[in-house]
Formats: structure tokens, C-alpha cells, sequence
């Protein structure tokens, strides 16, 4: 970054700061989280041109240290040394799969976009991808992999991973390829097939979950934008969540109005779909929540028109009545910017003190908000099928410095992990795949 950007985004993070103390002292006592089935949500305020920017500079981990694990719980590095982790798949055979890739290094648009850039480069959120996946083996079940190889490389911004029978499938940040696949194999080197197209850009990941019998793929595909504010046309086939049919090759739309759909997985008990949705920025510390939410087919979620139901945006102009008038109310709220990402479900017992089934959910972290929020890995508790409106419980937190100004690492994909008593979390400011048991595993 040159000398006369990085002034130019410390002059507007300073405007930025600035109106972030007056944001403070104008609106009063922060809200509290609205979190929970029946979430309070504070009326929305317009941040206008300059909205909130706090982001903790990324430190990483020192030797030994760890994130703050759960009581009865403890947390150990399962793989160390790895660029930027975000995804986690685990294989049939125990080996374990992780995408790294990050957004890349783009040239600002405007004074904020500066500030915008210049702040995630110092929280390492963007950057030159890895564009890799990299295979992990554990083959002495000690929790630790002693075995590492690039599986896949010259990617393009890889996340979401599925294997099925002997065809492992890449979500890129533009389209879904198969390889085909041997089982303990661990490179790839035959080229891949593309099954779907998408746009890249905006929203990157692409999330994907195979249907419980194999026969379709779900993948999760962003906004481009926060508000469609370069006109919805732009953002057609996106802030949606596709079906991929892998007999007949055609894919759809399955739902849409969700602005970030990432994290994918089944309640198995019903046989639903679930999603964490990040929300819009811009609004407020906590208007809109960040959502974790049931997937109607055909459903609409609200974006860009509304959000939480029909809790229109008037920033969104046209508006469109007969959408908003459809929108979908989501089913659990996490709380403002929380940057939830990851999302697997937990059969009871899985970890000990969690006796019930639910969903466990890495966050990210904050950046659109006055102080920060997310940085942990929770856990939502279900019964018959839904969440039971308790607030959601720590697994791992720690992520952060005391004083919030560094962070050591930021949570993002969430896996069981091959023995199914433990819990894998990539961790990609900390370079990291953690990895939480029972205090006595």
C-alpha cells in the first residue's frame, strides 16, 4: 500500500472514529444482543457515507498459546501452520480436508474504501489466496495430523468441499468442479468437470452440502453488494442458496433473499436445511442480526427489500411490496455483525455438558459495529427439530485480546471431527485447526 493511500485511510478511519463516538453519545447505552427466537431489535439508523469500522489487528497465536475452551472442555492445535483455513471437511476414512483462500487484494473505489482495505489487510482478511486444499491424516488417533499434502492446488478461492462415492466436489468462488477420487489418495491431479457456473466477486465463499441421499449438492452463493445499491439486475442468481441436481446436471434456484448464506447443514431429525445468514451493514450495532434459520423450498428471506420479516429498509429504493410482503422471518437470531460463518449440527453427548442436540456455529467477528461482537464458537441447543429460544452457549471463545485491539485468531468453518467426540474449527487469523474433546480425551 502506498504512503498516500495509507494516509488517506487513516484520515478516514479517523472520520470514522469519530463518528463512532458520536454515534455513541447521540444514541445512548449500547443494546443489548438480540439474540433468540423473539429477538429485540432496535429501529434501524442510516450510518450514511462514513459507517462504523472497528476491526482488531490480526496478532496470531504465541508459542502454546490457546483459545479459552468451554468447562469440562479442552482445545489442542489438530494442524498448525496453514494459510489462512477456513473450510473443514472431513472424508469417510478420517482424513480431513481444509480449504485456504481469502478474499483478494482489490484497488478501493472510494475514501472509505480506502479506510475499507487498509483495515482488513491489518486484520489479515484479505490478501493473495492460497487457492489449495490441503489433505490432514491423523493416523495414530492422537488428535494431532502428522500427515499433510496438497490435495488440490491452482484453485479459485476454494471453500466448500462434499465426497461422494468416488467424486469430490469443489465449491470455487465461481462455479462447482468434480475430481474424481480414490479413496486415501491424497493428491489430485486429474483435471476437474464444472457442474455450475457462478459470479464471483462480492461474497466469495461458496458453501456446499450434499443432499442426505447423494443426489444433489446446496451451495451457498453472496451478494455482491450490502444493499443492491448497483440495482437488483446486478445481483441476479446471487444472495441465494442453489440445488444441484447430480443426475441430471441442471441446477435452481432452491431459496433466496439471503444476503450471505455460508455455513449449510440438516437437522437430521426432520430432514430440514439450515443456514447462517450474515445480514446487511450500516444500520447499527445490532439492526440487523446476523440469523441462523430453517430453508423453506422457494422461499424468500427479505434481502435487499426487508430484513427480520418485513422490517423494510428504506435505503432500498424501489421497494418492492408484494417481496416484502412474502419475506420469511427468520428462526434464531445471533446478534448483530457477528460474521457467523460456520455451521454443523451436534448430536447430543457429542462433547461433554452439552446434553442436548443443536447446532454448533463459528463467528467470525465484527467489523460494521461500535464495539465488537462474534469471535467464538457457540452452540445452539434444539428440540423437536427447531432451537429451543435458550441463548446460545460458549465452546470456544478467546479469540480476542483484552482489550479487543488484536485478535489471535478468528473462527470460521466447523466440523465433527473423524471420531465423532470431538470437534474441529479452522481458525484463519491464527493459521490454525483447532481442536476441542472432553477434559479427559
Amino acid at each position: 500500500m502506498s504512503g498516500t493511500t495509507s494516509l488517506l485511510a487513516r484520515s478516514v478511519a479517523l472520520v470514522g472514529a469519530a463518528a463512532v463516538a458520536w454515534r455513541r453519545r447521540t444514541q445512548g447505552a449500547a443494546p443489548p444482543p438480540a439474540v433468540g427466537d423473539v429477538p429485540q431489535i432496535p429501529p434501524g439508523r442510516p450510518q450514511g457515507a462514513v459507517p462504523t469500522l472497528k476491526m482488531p489487528t490480526a496478532r496470531g497465536w504465541a508459542h502454546g498459546q490457546t483459545p479459552t475452551a468451554a468447562p469440562g472442555l479442552t482445545v489442542n492445535a489438530f494442524a498448525t501452520g496453514l494459510k489462512h483455513p477456513r473450510w473443514i471437511h472431513v472424508l469417510p476414512n478420517g482424513d480431513v480436508t481444509v480449504a485456504e483462500a481469502m478474499q483478494v487484494l482489490r484497488t478501493p473505489k472510494s475514501m472509505f474504501d480506502h479506510a475499507m482495505v487498509a483495515t482488513m489487510q491489518r486484520a489479515a482478511a484479505i490478501g493473495q489466496s492460497a487457492n489449495r486444499i490441503t489433505l490432514l491424516r491423523d493416523a495414530d488417533g492422537d488428535g494431532v495430523a502428522e500427515t499433510r499434502e496438497t490435495l488440490l492446488e491452482g484453485l479459485s478461492q476454494p471453500f466448500g468441499m462434499v465426497l461422494i462415492a468416488d467424486t469430490f466436489y469443489v465449491g470455487n468462488t465461481d462455479g462447482v468442479v468434480a475430481f474424481p477420487y480414490t479413496t486415501g489418495a491424497t493428491r489430485i491431479d486429474a483435471p476437474g468437470r464444472p457442474l455450475a457456473s457462478f459470479k464471483p466477486g462480492g461474497h466469495w465463499t461458496r458453501s456446499l452440502l450434499a443432499s442426505p441421499d447423494g443426489r444433489r449438492l446446496y451451495a451457498g452463493v453472496g451478494s455482491l453488494t450490502n444493499i443492491a445499491e448497483l440495482g437488483v439486475e446486478i445481483e441476479q442468481g446471487r444472495a441465494c442458496i442453489y440445488e444441484l441436481d447430480l443426475e441430471t446436471g441442471r441446477n435452481r434456484i432452491f431459496a433466496e433473499g439471503l444476503r450471505n448464506a455460508v455455513g449449510l447443514a440438516w437437522e437430521p431429525g426432520s430432514g430440514v436445511l439450515w443456514t447462517v445468514v450474515n445480514e446487511r451493514d450500516g444500520l447499527g450495532d445490532e439492526t440487523p442480526p446476523d440469523y441462523l434459520t430453517s430453508v423453506r423450498e422457494g422461499g424468500f428471506y427479505g434481502w435487499p427489500y426487508c430484513y427480520w420479516g418485513q422490517t423494510v429498509d428504506d435505503r432500498v429504493q424501489p421497494q418492492d411490496a408484494a417481496r416484502v410482503a412474502s419475506a420469511i422471518t427468520p428462526d434464531y437470531a445471533l446478534g448483530g455483525h457477528t460474521a457467523s460463518l460456520g455451521l454443523c449440527w451436534m448430536p447430543r453427548g457429542t462433547l461433554p455438558g452439552f446434553d442436548e442436540d443443536g447446532m454448533v456455529i463459528g463467528q467470525h467477528g465484527s467489523w460494521n459495529r461500535s464495539t465488537l461482537s462474534g469471535y467464538r464458537v457457540v452452540f445452539v441447543p434444539f428440540a423437536n427439530g427447531r432451537p429451543t429460544g435458550q441463548p446460545p452457549r460458549d465452546i470456544l471463545s478467546g479469540f480476542l485480546s483484552p482489550d479487543e485491539r488484536e485478535s489471535y485468531g478468528r473462527p470460521v468453518g466447523v466440523e465433527i471431527g473423524p471420531d465423532k467426540r470431538s470437534l474441529l474449527i479452522a481458525d484463519d487469523v491464527g493459521d490454525v485447526i483447532w481442536r476441542v474433546t472432553g477434559s479427559a480425551a
